[in-house]
C-alpha cells in the first residue's frame, strides 16, 4: 500500500508541476495604425506606345499565303488568241512594277492562262507567251528578270466557269503569285 501511496503522490507532484508551469503568452502589440493621407495628385500610369512598324516590317511578318490572298499584284487580261499587251494592261503592270521595286527581295511567278478554246498544246504555248510578255514589260520598267519566273497553265485553271465570251475574257489572263519574299 505504501508503494501505491508513493506512486500517487509522485503522480500528483508531476501533474501539479506541469500544470503550474503554463507558458505565458506574450501579448503582441497591434500594428500601429497608419493614418491615410489624402491623395494630392492623381498619378497616371505611363502610356506604353506600341512600336510603329514600317511597311516592310509588316510585309515581312506575313506569310506568303497571307500576302497572296491580299493580291498586291493585279492580273492583266488579253484579247482572243493574242499575247500582246493591251493598253489597259500597261498601267496595271506599272503599278505592279512599282510595288515590286518597293520590296526588292520579292520573287514572283508570272502565270499565263487561256480560255477553253483550242488544243491543250496550243493553249500551253499561248499561256507561256502571255506570261513572257508580262514579264518582259515588267523588266522594261526596271524589275530584274531574275526575280520573275514564268509558267503556263494553258486552259487548265479557268478563273470563271462558263462557255461564253464573258467567261473566256476573264480566263485569258496573266496573274502574279509571290513565291519568295
Amino acid at each position: 500500500m505504501k508503494k501505491v501511496m508513493i506512486s500517487a503522490l509522485a503522480f500528483i507532484l508531476v501533474f501539479t508541476f506541469f500544470t503550474g508551469c503554463k507558458k505565458k503568452v506574450k501579448k503582441v502589440p497591434p500594428p500601429p495604425q497608419v493614418k491615410e493621407q489624402p491623395i494630392m495628385e492623381k498619378v497616371e500610369e505611363p502610356v506604353v506606345k506600341e512600336p510603329v512598324l514600317s511597311e516592310e516590317e509588316i510585309f515581312m511578318s506575313k506569310s506568303l499565303e497571307q500576302i497572296n490572298s491580299e493580291r498586291p499584284l493585279a492580273m492583266i487580261h488579253f484579247d482572243y488568241d493574242k499575247y500582246f499587251l493591251r493598253e489597259d494592261a500597261k498601267p496595271v503592270l506599272e503599278r505592279n512594277a512599282a510595288w515590286m521595286k518597293k520590296f526588292p527581295t520579292v520573287k514572283v511567278l508570272v502565270e499565263g492562262h487561256c480560255d477553253e478554246r483550242g488544243t491543250e498544246e496550243y493553249n500551253l504555248a499561248l499561256g507561256e507567251k502571255r506570261a513572257k510578255s508580262a514579264m518582259d514589260y515588267l523588266a522594261s520598267l526596271g524589275v530584274s528578270a531574275d526575280r520573275m519566273r514564268i509558267l503556263s497553265y494553258g486552259k487548265s485553271q479557268p478563273l470563271v466557269a462558263g462557255h461564253d465570251e464573258a467567261a473566256w475574257q476573264n480566263n485569258r489572263r496573266a496573274q502574279f503569285t509571290i513565291i519568295e519574299k
